[in-house]
């Protein structure tokens, strides 16, 4: 495992922090935005740990201390407004423009209420913020250090973080990230090998996740207009199905609707089906009909995330208006 320590926005931190106190509205992701966007982001891989290291304070004596932290469930560059309709106030701001007027005093460039810029979207699960009492200082950190710094686990300063987070998780004992830490210590132990934290995606994570794995194109109609593009859910969340990439096809907006409300479903071998009802019911269809009986265009290349076949075969037999 690897930790990545991260230069922190107070602001963003202390919004977030406050958030996550709310009992009613468990915070289950973050966007850790970076104001101008990076192709890659690979210091560190999906499931291994993004700690928050705040700004210093002139004016305390804390300098140089983990407050929080997450786990990496994967990076992308996003247009700042669907950065925003993905993750909302979990962007570290109670507003889009608010959002916006954070990341401008970073790019040093007026903000252009009109320019849609792109940003690096760091996206974190299960976050977690730490008392002030709770907060201690990083092993072998520079103030030279302008984004952040690498740790792997097998060195004496990864180890120190490691026993920290584990000492404050196992404390807690709130936290699934304990239950996580016991076993990643376990397989250590038994097969000496490295191991992650299994990321468990939210309703944002999911949108960007499947957006990628699809690379920006509607599964159906090869639409390739990123704003006219939503990720479907095969199984609703509310009907169990997961926030997994499995469980996900990207298609462009009208198409989307018509999946969910059972004109259009594709069958467990990715053939395209749409009901003969939406003649029938709206005299109309004839755009949607040539995609008949036509595989879908493309798979994500991970075979780990293809759409699943049960849950296709539940939207054909629950969903689909056959």
């Amino acid at each position: 495992m690897k930790f990545f320590v991260g230069v922190t926005d107070n602001q963003w931190f202390d919004y977030l922090r406050r958030l996550s106190a709310r009992p009613s509205e468990p915070l289950d992701e973050v966007n850790f935005w970076q104001p101008s966007p990076h192709s890659q982001f690979r210091a560190i891989r999906p499931g291994d740990l993004f700690l928050f290291k705040l700004h210093r304070d002139p004016l305390t004596a804390h300098k140089d201390l983990i407050a929080g932290g997450g786990v990496l469930a994967s990076y992308s560059v996003l247009p700042i407004s669907l950065a925003w309709e993905a993750f909302g106030p979990k962007n570290g701001a109670s507003s889009y423009p608010e959002m916006r007027r954070q990341i401008a005093q970073y790019r040093r460039s007026q903000d252009n209420s009109f320019e849609d810029f792109k940003i690096g979207c760091i996206i974190l699960t299960q976050p977690f913020f730490l008392d002030e009492s709770e907060w201690f200082p990083v092993p072998e950190w520079r103030q030279s250090i302008v984004r952040g710094k690498t740790y792997v686990l097998d060195s004496e300063a990864g180890r120190t973080i490691w026993q920290h987070l584990s000492h404050i998780w196992e404390q807690r004992k709130v936290f699934e990230l304990d239950r996580e830490a016991r076993r990643i210590e376990e397989e250590r132990a038994r097969y000496g090998k490295e191991t992650t934290i299994r990321p468990r995606l939210g309703q944002g994570a999911f949108k960007v996740a499947v957006t990628d794995a699809y690379r920006r194109s509607c599964a159906i109609t090869e639409e390739h207009s990123l704003p006219a593009l939503e990720a479907s859910h095969i199984k609703p969340y509310g009907e169990t199905g997961p926030h997994a990439v499995h469980n996900g096809l990207l298609l462009r907006s009208d198409v989307h609707r018509l999946f969910d409300s059972g004109y259009i479903t594709v069958t467990p071998d990715y053939y395209i089906e749409v009901s003969g009802r939406l003649r029938e019911e709206f005299k109309n269809g004839r755009y949607y009909y040539p995609f008949h009986g036509h595989k879908l265009h493309h798979l994500p290349l991970d075979h780990a995330d293809h759409p699943s076949k049960d849950l296709l075969l539940w939207h054909n037999e629950r969903i689909f208006k056959g």
